[in-house]
């Protein structure tokens, strides 16, 4: 067994756990919306057409906040033909996925939808096709309470109190030439200023985010951040963060170690917001929104769009199917996350059902939790309280990728007013159980391992079907032990470990 030594300490105080980081996203894309959220002749549907069966399993899986409607989708979306009776709205083709859009769901349905499944809605603008007034619009509609033509109309439509809708996009990867009104950071960043000063004549008190790189790959990364926020730094709360990763060419070493580039990813565009500070002056600081991240296996050929005259209605598009290691990713992802959580005040699991997501669904059928769904959900519902960076000691392995990374990452959080302490670690490790050393001597009262998981299997390949989505979960880790301060605790290879300790 390879030994590692984590080190735990108040003093190594991050910042608080923000909820919100535990967001997802739901986009007009596939069978996200349509057979995903929304399926009028599922058995558990309910007066507004949505699944039940999803709602619960949005309840289970923690989400926080989910992002809407796009997404490569808003940036052709109208949000007028969303609106009011259903047998009046038009079906509009989709350039970005290449289907149709119904438009049987829209901002009003997606409100109620986000009241029943307890989470918070987070609207994106279309900056692509349309601009400064049509957010206005947009904005109007959804959060003036009355006494003028949208909020009325909002009022005639069944929403009689504003939607209250605090945080917003200005547009979706306006960076990526896939994006349509595809812009230079010029162009978008004036664009985008233009429109948050508008919309804070409406509402002062709106948290606004502004696109930033679609990933560290793009030619433009890092001149992008410092040109849209060169313009629009007075303007907006935060610059968004998208990243997918992927296993390629059977490299599991570098796919697990994928947190590494998150990590130098919110590092490089940390550096760069606080650079345009220093040269503005600014007081405020401009913190990150990860609103897109995820793995992602985009040369599958479920991620290609349909084409020619096909313009289907939710077609089947990137519906992986989530293997073990990809849930270690994806808890990795989070703990890099939970890590930077002074900067990344918001994040977006991308998506939420069907589409890259941790449940999926069969049309007017059966539902089911993917392998990725556990670590996300585990993390949800555990990390309370102050984050705490780790100090590790761990034995290195070299990636083709990311060079020599350690075998273990972990973060840790811990609940001041009730002492419970909760650790979060992967072992990336493709051969090794690690045996884990947790020097907890710092943190008070702590008197009991009160419950220890690990997910992992032989068969890191296992992936979750309709038929059998509980072979393999979260389980009971029975070395987990404390003793004078000391926790101590056996781990498998490729796996996500949950430790909680408390009096």
């Amino acid at each position: 067994m390879l030994p590692v030594s984590l080190t735990l300490d108040p003093a190594f105080r991050v910042g608080p756990v923000r909820r919100r980081t535990f967001g997802s996203f739901v986009e007009h894309l596939g069978r996200c919306v349509y057979t995903g959220i929304h399926d009028p002749g599922h058995p558990t549907a309910d007066e507004d057409g949505f699944r039940g069966d999803v709602i619960d399993l949005t309840r289970e899986l923690g989400i926080s906040t989910v992002r809407y409607p796009g997404g490569n989708f808003v940036s052709g979306y109208r949000w007028e033909d969303g609106i009011g009776p259903r047998a009046d709205r038009p079906t509009r083709l989709d350039l970005a996925w290449h289907s149709s859009d119904p438009n049987l769901v829209g901002v009003d349905e997606f409100m109620r939808w986000s009241t029943k499944a307890g989470t918070e809605p987070m609207m994106a603008v279309n900056l692509g096709t349309r601009g400064v007034q049509e957010a206005l619009d947009l904005l109007e509609y959804c959060n003036v309470r009355g006494g003028t033509r949208l909020s009325d109309l909002r009022r005639a439509n069944g929403a009689v109190d504003p939607h209250d809708v605090r945080m917003w996009c200005l547009g979706n990867e306006m960076d990526g030439p896939w994006q349509i009104g595809h812009k230079t950071a010029h162009e978008y960043g004036r664009l985008a200023a233009e429109t948050a000063r508008a919309m804070r004549m409406i509402d002062p008190e709106l948290e606004l985010v502004a696109c930033g790189s679609s990933g560290r790959h793009m030619p433009t990364f890092g001149e992008w951040e410092r040109i849209v926020l060169g313009e629009a730094y007075e303007h907006v709360d935060y610059i968004s963060a998208h990243a997918y990763y992927w296993e390629e060419d059977g490299d599991l070493g570098s796919f697990l170690a994928s947190a590494v580039d998150m990590d130098q990813f919110v590092e490089s565009v940390t550096a760069t917001a606080d650079a345009v500070r220093s040269a503005k002056r600014a007081s405020k600081r401009i913190h990150i929104s990860f609103d897109e991240w995820n793995v992602w296996y985009q040369q599958r050929a479920e991620s290609k769009p349909p084409t020619g005259h096909d313009w289907p209605v939710a077609p089947v598009l990137l519906e992986d199917r989530y293997n073990v290691a990809d849930a270690v990713v994806v808890g990795n992802l989070l703990i890099s996350l939970l890590r930077h959580t002074d900067r990344v005040h918001s994040a977006s699991l991308a998506q939420l059902v069907n589409v890259i997501a941790p449940i999926m669904t069969e049309p007017g059928g059966r539902s089911w939790r993917q392998t990725t769904f556990h670590p996300f959900a585990q993390a949800s519902e555990h990390a309370v309280g102050d984050v705490l960076q780790v100090a590790i000691d761990a034995p290195t392995y070299e990636t083709a990728k990311f060079g020599e990374v350690p075998v273990v990452d972990a973060v840790a959080t811990w609940d001041a007013e009730t002492g419970a302490v909760a650790l979060f670690a992967v072992n990336r490790s493709l051969t090794e159980t690690v045996e884990l050393s947790v020097d907890v001597r710092s943190l008070p009262g702590l008197g009991r391992v009160v419950a220890a998981t690990s997910l992992a299997n032989p068969d890191h390949t296992w992936a979750a079907t309709v038929d059998d989505a509980t072979s393999v979960l979260p389980r009971h880790n029975s070395t987990a032990a404390l003793v004078d301060g000391r926790l101590t605790a056996q781990v498998p290879p490729v796996s996500w470990n949950v430790v909680r300790l408390g009096s």
